[in-house]
């Protein structure tokens, strides 16, 4: 796949799901290039992680056509499937590590993709070679957490829990990435740090970010450009410094002065 060309175009994606009279997304459009932080926000219900996992190949449009790297989306089959699954990683709320293994470990599992025959067999039993634990370790180093490559992961703090899901992202070497509300269950200290490892890999990896995210203020201070969904319509699209108030009441219903922190109509939709 052609990862230097535009990442993600959306093309008047729609999805309706069986038994539900409304749209969960309806005509979105837009585009996407490598690098960009990219952030989505919106009440829940709004169509936010059903973008995410129409970008992920999980669930499929009723309408519309979503290319990434060149190709239909869509259209994807067996090998190709199997390589975009590869270079479009999701980042989830809860982790998702395997809370027994080593943080090594669990930063390991991103290698299996790009392990053939005997060798990924072998893998499962956690017999990785020299050179994938190598990988691992700098992508631990990459987001501050290489001393902790021996502990259990479910010793970790939650922040540092998201930061190896990170870690575990760049070992897959994926080029795109799905993070559905990464910082939602953190205290801000450590929302802020995720945020900042998302952005710093964005930047210097270039790697391409779309984040849903509970905070419209992380959404100002972290990302490149904001898409704002309403009833599954995208209503903004721009960076931050042109979201003003009027742009949040049209995307909200509400003034930003009545939006507290948790907020539970920013919860993810």
């Amino acid at each position: 796949m052609d990862f230097t060309a535009h990442v993600i175009t959306i093309d008047q994606v729609g999805k309706r799901f069986d038994g539900k009279s409304t749209l969960a997304l309806d005509g979105v459009s837009a585009t996407i290039t490598p690098g960009e932080f990219v952030a989505v926000i919106g009440r829940s219900g709004a169509g936010k992680t059903t973008l995410l996992r129409c970008l992920a190949g999980a669930t499929t449009p009723s309408a519309g056509h979503i290319w990434i790297g060149g190709f239909d989306l869509g259209s994807l089959r067996g090998r190709a499937l199997r390589a975009h699954r590869a270079r479009v990683g999701m980042i989830y709320q809860q982790f998702n590590l395997v809370r027994r293994l080593r943080v090594l470990d669990n930063v390991l599992v991103g290698r299996l993709p790009h392990l053939r025959g005997w060798r990924r067999g072998a893998a499962t039993l956690r017999a990785f070679g020299v050179e994938e634990r190598a990988c691992a370790l700098r992508c631990l180093d990459h987001v501050g957490l290489l001393d902790r490559a021996w502990q259990r992961a479910d010793t970790l703090s939650g922040g540092e829990q998201q930061r190896v899901a990170i870690a575990r992202l760049l070992a897959q070497d994926a080029r795109v990435v799905l993070a559905d509300e990464p910082v939602a269950s953190l205290d801000v200290a450590n929302g802020r740090l995720v945020m900042e490892t998302l952005r710093r890999i964005a930047r210097g990896a270039g790697l391409t970010v779309v984040a849903t995210l509970h905070h419209v203020d992380y959404a100002r201070r972290y990302a490149d450009r904001v898409l704002g969904l309403k009833d599954g319509r995208l209503l903004f699209d721009g960076p931050p410094s042109e979201l003003t108030d009027a742009s949040l009441f049209e995307i909200f219903g509400v003034l930003p002065g009545e939006l507290p922190d948790d907020a539970p109509l920013l919860a993810a939709s």
